[in-house]
C-alpha cells in the first residue's frame, strides 16, 4: 500500500504558486528517524524536490528544532524551514506497536533516512536487518558521529565533534589564537549533503542494479574530513600541516579580507596571474603589476606580507562604495562580508528566487530561503511550511488500512 501524498495545505501556508510543476523525486518515498540537523536536513534536501517524506516525532514534544534559536509564538522559525514540505506523524518508537508501525512505514518507502546512534534502532527492532528483510529495495541512510564501524562508533557525536576530528576547527581561526568554529553547523550540513548524495546514488543503483538497496553510512567526522582538499598528501609526502592562517589562505596569494575606510570589510580574491595583474594597476601599483617576480602565484606568495599591506593600506585609504565600483570595473573578484541585511538588499539574491515570500500560521508574512540548486527543467520548491506536531498521524496512518478506532486505540496506549 502507497503513501500518496500530503493533501495540499491552505493557499496562506503555500510560500509557492508553481504546485504543478514536475520535480526529480516526484514519487519517491522516505522516511525520516531523525532529530535536529543532520538527518532531518538530508530529507528536507530530497523533500525540497519531490520525495514525499513522512517525518516521525515522538509523541511527547517531537524533533526538540521545534524550539531552537528564534521563536515566534512558541515555533522555532528554522523548523518551518527545515521540515517544510514534510508530513509529520507522532510515534512513539520504544511502544510495541508503535515500532510495528514505522516498520509498516518503512516497508512501503524508497529511503530511511536516520541520525540515532549506532545500535539505537536495533534494540528497538528496527535496524537495518530487520528492515531490509520486509523491504530488500529499501536504502537507508545512517548519520553518525563516527560511522556504523569502528572503535568509537557508539561514541556520541555532534556536528562540532565531526569539524574538529575531520580536521576543519584545527585550520580555522589565526595562528596566535586557538581553533574557532564557524558561524553555522557546517559538520552536520555536510553529512546532510553527502547522505543526500549517497540516497541518489544507491536509488540509481537499483535502477540499473538489480534493485537491491543499501546503507548509506555517513560519519560527522569524514564528511568534515573528504573536504580538506590536499591536507593528506601533503602531510604524507611533505610531513607538512596546514596550521591556521587567519583570513589568508597561505599558498594562494593574494586571497584575503581587508577593511574599508568607513569600517566595512570586503573579500578580494586576486590570485589568479591575469587578475592580480588587474588588480595592481587599477590600485595604482603598475609597478607590482609588471614585476616579473610577481608573475605567477608561488612568486606572490614568497612576498604576500608585502602585497596584503599594500592592499590593505589602498582599501584603508576609501570607503566601500568606492573601493568596490574600482574592482568591478577592473573585473576583479570581489566582495563585501554580507550580513543577514546585506543579503535582503541585494538584487542578486533576489533574481535568484533565493528569498521567497511565505505566512506564518497566524498569516504573518515572512522570508525563507529559496531551494539549491537550481534545476531548469524539473525546479524544487516549497509547497507548504513545516507541520504542527502530529499534523499528518491520522492521515497516514489511515492510508496504511487503521480504522479512527485503531488510531483512538493506539493513542490511548501511548503507541503514537
Amino acid at each position: 500500500m502507497s503513501i500518496p501524498p500530503a493533501p495540499a495545505p491552505d493557499s496562506s501556508q503555500t510560500p509557492t504558486a508553481a504546485a504543478a510543476a514536475p520535480r526529480p523525486l516526484d514519487g519517491v518515498k522516505v522516511l525520516e528517524l531523525g532529530t535536529l540537523i543532520a538527518g532531518p536536513f538530508c530529507s528536507r534536501i530530497l523533500a525540497d524536490f519531490g520525495a514525499e517524506v513522512v517525518k516521525v516525532e515522538s509523541p511527547d514534544g517531537g524533533d526538540p528544532l521545534r524550539r531552537w534559536r528564534q521563536l515566534y509564538q512558541g515555533t522555532s522559525l528554522w523548523w518551518y524551514v527545515q521540515s517544510r514540505n514534510k508530513q509529520s506523524v507522532t510515534v512513539n518508537l520504544k511502544h510495541p506497536e508503535g515500532a510495528a508501525i514505522v516498520r509498516r512505514l518503512a516497508q512501503e518507502a524508497d529511503v530511511v533516512i536516520e541520525n540515532f546512534r549506532p545500535g539505537v534502532l536495533e534494540k528497538l527492532g528496527l535496524g537495518w536487518e530487520t528492515l531490509r528483510a520486509a523491504n530488500p529495495g529499501l536504502v537507508m541512510v545512517r548519520l553518525s558521529g563516527f560511522g556504523q564501524t569502528g572503535p568509537y562508533r557508539d561514541q556520541p557525536g555532534f556536528g562540532a565533534i565531526g569539524e574538529s576530528m575531520g580536521g576543519l576547527r584545527y585550520v580555522t581561526g589565526f595562528e596566535d589564537r586557538p581553533p574557532v568554529r564557524t558561524g553555522i553547523s557546517i559538520g552536520d550540513a555536510l553529512a546532510s549533503l553527502w547522505g543526500a548524495i549517497g540516497a541518489l546514488m544507491a536509488l540509481r543503483h537499483k535502477e540499473v542494479g538489480g534493485g537491491a538497496g543499501q546503507v548509506v553510512d555517513v560519519a560527522l567526522y569524514e564528511a568534515v574530513f573528504a573536504m580538506m582538499e590536499s591536507l593528506v598528501p601533503e602531510f604524507d609526502v611533505f610531513g607538512f600541516v596546514r596550521e591556521r592562517s587567519g583570513n589568508i589562505m597561505k599558498g594562494i596569494t593574494p586571497s584575503n579580507t581587508h577593511t574599508t575606510r568607513d569600517g566595512r570589510h570586503i573579500a578580494i580574491g586576486a590570485n589568479g596571474d591575469a587578475i592580480f595583474r588587474r588588480l595592481m594597476q587599477a590600485i595604482g601599483r603598475s609597478d607590482l603589476a609588471d614585476d616579473p617576480t610577481l608573475a605567477d602565484n608561488a612568486g606572490r606568495d614568497a612576498r604576500r606580507d608585502e602585497l596584503y599591506a599594500v592592499i590593505d593600506a589602498w582599501a584603508a585609504a576609501h570607503d566601500h562604495d568606492a573601493v568596490l565600483a574600482t574592482l568591478e570595473a577592473a573585473e576583479v573578484p570581489a566582495s563585501r562580508v554580507y550580513s543577514v541585511a546585506d543579503m535582503f538588499a541585494d538584487p542578486q539574491f533576489l533574481a535568484r528566487g533565493m528569498l521567497q515570500a511565505a505566512t506564518l500560521p497566524d498569516g504573518k508574512p515572512f522570508t525563507i530561503p529559496g531551494v539549491v540548486p537550481t534545476l531548469t527543467a524539473t525546479p524544487g520548491r516549497t509547497d507548504w511550511l513545516g507541520p504542527t506536531l502530529g499534523e499528518h498521524t491520522d492521515a497516514v496512518l489511515g492510508r496504511l488500512g487503521f480504522t479512527p478506532a485503531d488510531i483512538a486505540r493506539l493513542r490511548a496506549a501511548g503507541a503514537i
